[in-house]
């Protein structure tokens, strides 16, 4: 598959997907982004800022770093079990993902929609350029890896760090449809 169309491909993607995010804002009050089905689980805006935070400072940064001369420390490195699975399917598998509930992994409650909306749309900025820069780069450079740093996918290159973001985002949207439901039942219920 030509690397550029593959890179393409993704943008539209994640275009699709970041514009739905932020289209989705308008149905919901500040309470009920920060409404917690329960104590250890994060609110719609906690989970609607956890996607750019994640694609940002973790996604693009690794994907960077694999691009920069002298970056990507594992050349060697290769993908988990885990990391080839997500790849040869396209996407996450279809389960709940519980990080540790600590302050490294959880997100604050968002200050505002259109903080949000400033998030998304930084991230989606961060893309295209990102996208822009994979199209242009010396295939060699592709080679180079970095590792997750939770381990689970193992080493991955600059696009499928970049890939990784769209998958990302899609599999926020079955969060996205519990925290849904469990809005609809609190209105209901309240």
């Amino acid at each position: 598959m030509n690397k550029n169309i593959a890179i393409k491909d993704i943008l539209v993607r994640f275009d699709e997907i970041s514009k739905h995010y932020v289209r989705e804002l308008d149905k919901y009050s500040m309470e009920e982004l920060c409404r917690k089905p329960s104590e250890n689980e994060w609110s719609l805006g906690q989970m609607y800022l956890h996607l750019p935070h994640s694609t940002l400072n973790l996604q693009l940064r690794l994907a960077e770093q694999c691009m920069a001369l002298g970056g990507g420390n594992e050349e060697g490195g290769e993908k988990t079990e885990a990391g080839h699975a997500v790849f040869e399917q396209g996407s996450f598998p279809p389960v709940r993902i519980q990080v540790p509930a600590d302050l490294q992994y959880t997100p604050p409650q968002p200050e505002s929609k259109e903080q949000l909306v400033a998030k998304l749309k930084e991230a989606r900025r961060r893309m295209h350029e990102i996208g822009a820069s994979l199209q242009n780069i010396d295939p060699e450079r592709l080679q180079r890896k970095t590792t997750h740093p939770a381990v689970a996918f193992g080493a991955l290159n600059a696009v499928e760090w970049f890939t990784m973001v769209e998958m990302h985002y899609r599999h926020h949207l079955l969060q996205k449809e519990r925290l849904d439901a469990f809005l609809q039942t609190a209105e209901l219920l309240g």
